[in-house]
């Protein structure tokens, strides 16, 4: 049992390299993000407009038009969401963008070989379900912070409250 934890570990230290190096090279080859601030750049927007649907699902509407400016939507609210995050966190959202924009850890960590505006769904729904799964919590986590930016900004916005049944905040009491 101690080799398998110890290995374990081993794992887990080697996935949060992994993710902080991507991290690093990303911020190394885009140049710093201005001081204090998130930045949803087109690498970003690629990955998330690959992403979405995928965690979204039936959620998004099948029209053209209006899946994409759902779509759009649904990124912008991303974007907002994090840049309401403390700043060590929209550091860790942005080393994760990273890793996913860079090709190689794209390939290695998500296993989508060519880049995200080529991804097919079921390839993006198999990288989602390989980290919701995974054994590393590091991935674990990534996945997490995914679904809850995403299911978070998309339910943020009234429009879409209906589809699961929320009537809305109940009126305040005048006293």
């Amino acid at each position: 049992m101690g080799m398998r934890r110890r290995s374990f570990l081993k794992l887990g230290v080697l996935g949060a390299a992994v993710l902080a190096a991507g991290g690093a090279v990303y911020r190394l080859v885009r140049g710093p993000a201005p001081p204090g601030r998130f930045v949803l750049d087109g690498e970003a927007r690629a990955a998330l407009a690959a992403i979405v649907p995928a965690m979204l699902g039936s959620a998004l509407t099948r029209d053209a038009t209006a899946r994409a400016a759902a779509l759009d939507g649904a990124i912008a609210g991303v974007d907002t969401a994090i840049r309401g995050l403390p700043l060590a966190a929209q550091q860790e959202v942005q080393d994760l963008f990273g890793l996913l924009a860079l090709a190689p850890a794209r390939r290695f960590v998500a296993g989508v070989h060519g880049g995200w505006l080529d991804a097919e769904p079921a390839q993006v729904a198999a990288f989602l379900q390989s980290w919701r799964t995974h054994r590393l919590a590091t991935l674990q986590t990534a996945y997490l912070a995914l679904h809850d930016l995403i299911l978070g900004a998309w339910y943020a916005d009234a429009a879409h409250w209906a589809a699961i049944g929320y009537p809305g905040p109940l009126p305040e009491l005048s006293a």
